[in-house]
């Protein structure tokens, strides 16, 4: 009796944990991966500058207005599309790692990698 409570409570441990490690820490990581994100946009401004992509810079309705204006709107989103892209992936490299940290110890505990 004593013996299946304690496996019971084992096993529960280890799913409480998993679950702790991989559901928990997804939405908490996501969450704090797309807040990041959204800060950076109110200082890079991707999507104010593709809504005005057209229009002339600093009201210069002139030719040179709207040829410079689309000009370095494009390079500012081509930029912060880069900037965009290093940050999602570097998050996502990290995240991964994260993930597989638990089976990891698991497999040097088991002997299978040597450290």
């Amino acid at each position: 009796m004593v013996l299946a409570y304690l496996g019971q409570k084992f096993l529960w441990r280890i799913v409480d944990f998993l679950r702790h490690w991989y559901v928990r820490s997804a939405k908490l990581y996501s969450n704090y991966v797309l807040d990041r994100l959204h800060d950076f946009d109110k200082v890079l401004a991707w999507k104010i500058t593709l809504k005005n992509l057209f229009t002339p810079l600093y009201k210069d309705y002139t030719f040179a207005g709207y040829v410079l204006g689309f000009f370095l709107r494009a390079v500012r989103i081509l930029v912060a599309s880069v900037f965009y892209a290093i940050v999602f992936f570097a998050a996502v490299a990290l995240y991964i790692i994260w993930l597989l940290i638990p089976p990891v110890l698991v497999a040097v505990f088991l002997g299978v990698f040597h450290v």
